[in-house]
């Protein structure tokens, strides 16, 4: 199965509502990099008049899990996955379209074959970030996702 902008927005409506409500959507996936954009709305503010920063974790989240799970489906095994720790540092306030970017799709196919390897789970972090409109950083989020034959 090939994994498109569609399929991963129709797989946000079914399996995470509350990220589609909140206007989360994936713009673009690639093998090494995946794009993520959300609108700064009433739904997802805070009381500071900005994006709360739980909508902003569900939007760089999905720029890395979508790369995992894109590189699981290259694989051809049954991995499974899960989100180990993560690190946010917030620098602006997020108005606005908000657009998340990772690009560590790179980091992934290494731990796959680890684990296929050895059988051994295998972790590794991957980094978002969050520009505005302008192109000014609005927030950074580091995920070490944990991958292991299933």
């Amino acid at each position: 199965m090939n994994l498109t902008t569609t399929k991963l927005n129709r797989f946000l409506f079914f399996k995470l509502p509350s990220a589609f409500l909140c206007g989360v959507r994936v713009k673009e996936i690639r093998e090494d990099k995946c794009v993520v954009s959300v609108k700064h709305r009433w739904i997802n503010q805070n009381p500071f008049n900005s994006m709360y920063f739980a909508v902003q974790a569900m939007a760089a989240e999905l720029t890395t899990g979508a790369l995992v799970i894109y590189q699981i489906q290259k694989s051809g095994q049954k991995i499974s996955m899960l989100v180990a720790n993560n690190k946010a540092s917030f620098s602006k306030k997020a108005t606005g379209r908000i657009t998340f970017e990772c690009q560590d799709g790179h980091l992934i196919a290494k731990a796959i074959q680890e684990t296929i390897a050895t059988g051994a789970g295998q972790t590794f972090w991957m980094k978002s970030i969050g520009v505005n409109e302008q192109g000014v950083v609005v927030s950074e989020m580091d995920f070490e996702w944990s991958v292991r034959i299933k």
